[in-house]
């Protein structure tokens, strides 16, 4: 079921043909919609700009983006300058919204066939606002200088230098975040680590002051910021800028049998696109049998084969098995 929040596009939005579960009119503070819908089940939001208290003031768009789900929004926009201008534009790309148009006939196509960053990049200058007064300047995303090791040089079957590893989820909601967290606190045991979310805030939750939400448009110069680390691992969401500095990347994949169905349905250039990557199965009770079945019809080899875990334990040798096998070897201490 879907939610519409409208204002002045409220009579374009009336006979758009979907089932709608709630639907509100007005004009609503940013705080105000967060609140409604942050713990709402829908499929889709379509919300109109104009229903956004001071939606010209990015900083209202960029708290809903920080909070509700971005895949899930689509943002009608009011056909003016403001919202119509490339700085505008970037920056709602910047924070994770890429579902964006001017008419009835964009809804129902996004509908039906959701935006991704490639869809959108165009509109991507990489620029943040600074201030209210200030023009958006532009990000340097620079690659981390390390300064005696080269990134990723091996020594003694151990890494030196800061490692940058990125974590994806390629079925929907297949952990990466609780992933990352436990990463995080296995690697701290012998690392000096710091982990970063990419256009959300599930990392709230953990209440870790290691863990830092930013978005698209930061992550450069946030990783820059942590380049004295010896592990900065990434969740990457659907950031392909962020993705882009990751020197690694696990790609996570629940195989429940629904989820396995859905994947094998993709296009096959999608399936290929995972051939030789670092595939993790997440949350797996798959058998050594069963996996090399899902190899075989995937055609792609799988990385590792992660039991659940319970992010609640102190140790997690099955977890820390997986770390050393990407070469933090400190961890076989744990195992």
């Amino acid at each position: 079921m879907n939610v519409i929040i409208s204002n002045k596009n409220q009579m374009m939005l009336e006979n758009l043909g979907i089932d709608v579960i709630k639907e509100m009119n007005g004009e609503f503070d940013a705080d105000e919609i967060i609140s409604t819908f942050q713990n709402f089940f829908f499929q889709r939001m379509i919300l109109d700009i104009t229903a956004i208290k001071n939606y010209t003031d990015i900083v209202n768009l960029q708290k809903i983006s920080m909070s509700l789900d971005t895949d899930k929004i689509i943002l009608l926009l009011d056909g003016t300058e403001k919202t119509s201008n490339p700085s505008f534009l970037s920056n709602l790309v910047s924070m994770g919204i890429y579902n964006f148009t001017k008419n009835v006939e964009g809804i129902q196509y996004l509908y039906n066939t959701p935006n991704t960053y490639r869809d959108v990049a165009k509109f991507h200058q990489l620029t943040v606002q600074n201030s209210q007064n200030q023009a958006p300047q532009p990000v340097q995303f620079i690659t981390p200088v390390i300064n005696s090791n080269s990134i990723n040089e091996v020594t003694n079957n151990e890494f030196y230098g800061t490692r940058i590893i990125g974590v994806k989820n390629v079925t929907k909601q297949s952990g990466a975040s609780s992933l990352v967290y436990m990463m995080k606190k296995e690697l701290t045991k012998h690392y000096n680590v710091i982990a970063i979310e990419v256009d959300k805030t599930d990392f709230n939750y953990f209440r870790d002051k290691d863990l830092i939400s930013t978005i698209t448009g930061e992550v450069g110069s946030i990783i820059n910021k942590y380049k004295d680390k010896d592990v900065i691992l990434v969740d990457i969401n659907n950031s392909l800028v962020a993705e882009g500095f990751c020197q690694e990347v696990l790609y996570l994949i629940e195989p429940s049998i629904i989820k396995l169905q859905k994947l094998m349905m993709l296009s096959a250039a999608s399936i290929q696109g995972l051939k030789d990557k670092k595939v993790v199965l997440n949350q797996s009770l798959l058998t050594p049998s069963q996996v090399a079945n899902f190899e075989y019809e995937a055609r792609m080899k799988v990385f590792y084969n992660l039991a659940p875990l319970n992010e609640r334990e102190k140790k997690l040798p099955e977890l820390d098995k997986l770390l050393v096998k990407l070469g933090f070897n400190k961890l076989k201490s744990e195992i």
